[in-house]
């Protein structure tokens, strides 16, 4: 492969499937939290390396609280991936951001309860700037990618995860809406925090399936309406990826790649033997 920074995408398994991707390897990786999703499909287009995950499992088996999202990122990082794009489904909470559509959002609301968020534990503590969750650089190019190949799309909005796997009730999602939210889903958290505390930019391409269930001259959300859409989305989702990898410059001007060069607060003495291998991947370049 050529020299140039891999990509990482997270999302179902087709999207690896598509016109003008080679693909190179299948490869499973294993990491100190465990087995990621899926094996890691690795592919070029026109130089640039690519990396695939499907966030649910092949053949989607794990629903948005089993899916083991530390791994996912580890994985990502230990074969060379430096940025990642995410692929979700949401649900709207504006008027304005309609079905079909797609967002590329700059803030992130945590409303999930049940899952690990961080790599850092067992005596080693970090503390990361998550202020803009998202990589504004890469969020930007990932809209300008998707306004090229003729999609919709939103930049910045608000984004809240809810735990799942069920859909939100009316009151949440009235309530939601009221807290200033501009969408809705299942899996954004704790994955871009992760990926903040590996040192990858993230950025997600939302696709906007529903309004959720807050307006009532809709009909409710279904997981069959969401998959119809999705379905409708892919070529849009699939050419605006491609785009994105031929265009993107290696050199960014985020900080998200030195996140942990001011985070790390545990002296490195006090830090023993096994902590320090299990996460060597990530704080090597910091710790003596």
């Amino acid at each position: 492969m050529s020299g140039q920074t891999m990509i990482g995408i997270i999302g179902g398994s087709g999207l690896y499937e598509m016109e003008g991707i080679r693909q190179t390897e299948v490869r499973e990786v294993d990491t100190p939290f465990g087995a990621p999703s899926s094996p890691i499909t690795f592919g070029e287009v026109e130089g640039r390396p690519v990396a695939f995950l499907a966030r649910h499992g092949l053949g989607h088996v794990l629903n948005p609280s089993e899916v083991n999202y530390r791994a996912n990122i580890y994985a990502l990082k230990a074969v060379g991936v430096r940025r990642v794009i995410s692929v979700s489904a949401c649900g709207s909470l504006r008027e304005d951001f309609r079905p079909g559509e797609i967002v590329v959002p700059d803030q992130l609301y945590d409303q999930t309860r049940d899952r690990s968020r961080t790599f850092f534990e067992g005596g080693l503590v970090a503390h990361v700037d998550v202020s803009a969750p998202y990589c504004p650089d890469l969020s930007g190019h990932l809209a300008d990618s998707v306004d090229a190949v003729g999609g919709q799309v939103h930049r910045g909005g608000s984004y809240i995860t809810i735990e799942g796997p069920r859909f939100s009730t009316r009151a949440e999602s009235h309530t939601f809406r009221s807290w200033g939210m501009s969408i809705v889903g299942m899996t954004t958290c704790p994955e871009a925090f992760l990926a903040r505390e590996a040192e990858l930019c993230y950025s997600v391409m939302a696709h906007v399936t529903d309004y959720d269930v807050w307006r009532t001259t809709e009909e409710p959300v279904t997981a069959e309406r969401v998959l119809r859409v999705l379905k409708a989305n892919t070529e849009v989702a699939q050419k605006a990826l491609i785009d994105l990898l031929v265009s993107l410059p290696d050199e960014t001007s985020c900080q998200c790649q030195q996140a942990l060069r001011s985070a790390l607060t545990t002296e490195p003495d006090a830090v023993d033997g096994q902590t320090r291998e299990k996460l060597s991947l990530l704080v090597d370049p910091y710790l003596p």
